[in-house]
């Protein structure tokens, strides 16, 4: 294949990718004031949800659900600008159950009340126009074919939260996995849920049972997998994630599986001057 045509390919290939992503903010921008369904995004987008949301969020710089907010709460403030409209009768039209929640979303957005922005008329400042990106960086992954593992492991629901997960793992390494060779992974299901923070069930798991406590189990793996790696601390991993989801996904001409990520713990750090020596491996699921 010649260069020009390998080129062609890939822009082609990126340039699909990003009108996915605009699809998917016409469509929001079309239809921010009521409940849109996963299987629309689904279906416009032409990604499974888990995947679709984090493009969004690495592209964009913020969920679907935090930018559908936006768009409810800019909406509403040139409402109550410019229209004589009651409060909760606005709050219901952009979309908003009642008042109160409205009240909340619109202050965390412009930091005063819907009320005193009514009263004040002044001129608040609205988000720029939502303008993916794409990362320059072209990560090169291996592609591999892993067997499935049983695992031991502790849950919580997160927002993907590093402090609520380095907890998870604090309490879970009080367990006693004293067998040889035991191997630390983490399963990070997406909760198919369009929220303002990316919503996701995180599982800590060893390949070897807690001699101290009996754990629950289940199979990971099973399958063929794009494996990243992660080298350094785990609080830049954002960082590698911005590099799958906003650059490699877009060229990478692979379907993907509905099944969870999964991050295996491959080199950890004992403590703060290791970090830099810290290895992970990101492995998303393919078809």
């Amino acid at each position: 294949m010649s260069f020009r045509l390998y080129f062609s390919e890939n822009f082609k290939r990126m340039e699909d990718s990003l009108n996915c992503i605009y699809r998917v903010i016409n469509f929001m921008e079309k239809n921010y004031d009521h409940p849109v369904s996963v299987k629309e995004l689904e279906d416009i987008s032409h990604y499974s949800y888990r995947n679709i949301q984090r493009i969004f969020k690495y592209s964009c710089g913020e969920t679907i659900g935090a930018f559908q907010q936006r768009l409810k709460v800019e909406n509403a403030y040139k409402r109550i600008l410019y229209t004589q409209e009651n409060l909760t009768s606005i709050a219901i039209e952009v979309g908003f159950a009642n008042i109160a929640s409205f009240s909340k979303a619109f202050k965390q957005h412009f930091g005063i009340s819907p009320k005193t922005a009514r009263q004040s008329k002044e001129q608040l400042l609205c988000g720029d126009a939502i303008l993916p990106i794409t990362s320059e960086v072209v990560l090169k992954p291996e592609i591999v074919y892993l067997k499935p593992v049983q695992v031991y492991y502790q849950s919580i629901n997160t927002y993907y939260n590093n402090e609520e997960i380095e907890v998870l793992w604090e309490k879970f390494m009080e367990n006693d996995f004293s067998g040889t060779g035991a191997e630390y992974f983490g399963v990070i299901a997406d909760e198919p849920l369009i929220k303002t923070e990316i919503n996701c069930r995180y599982d800590a798991c060893s390949s070897v049972q807690s001699e101290t406590r009996k754990l629950p189990s289940k199979m990971i793996f099973g399958g063929k997998y794009a494996r990243f790696t992660h080298s350094g601390s785990y609080e830049t991993i954002d960082d590698t994630y911005t590099k799958i989801y906003a650059g490699w996904i877009f060229n990478s001409g692979l379907e993907f599986s509905h099944t969870p990520i999964i991050e295996k713990y491959e080199n950890h750090a004992e403590n703060e001057d290791d970090q830099e020596k810290q290895l992970t491996y990101i492995l998303l699921p393919l078809k």
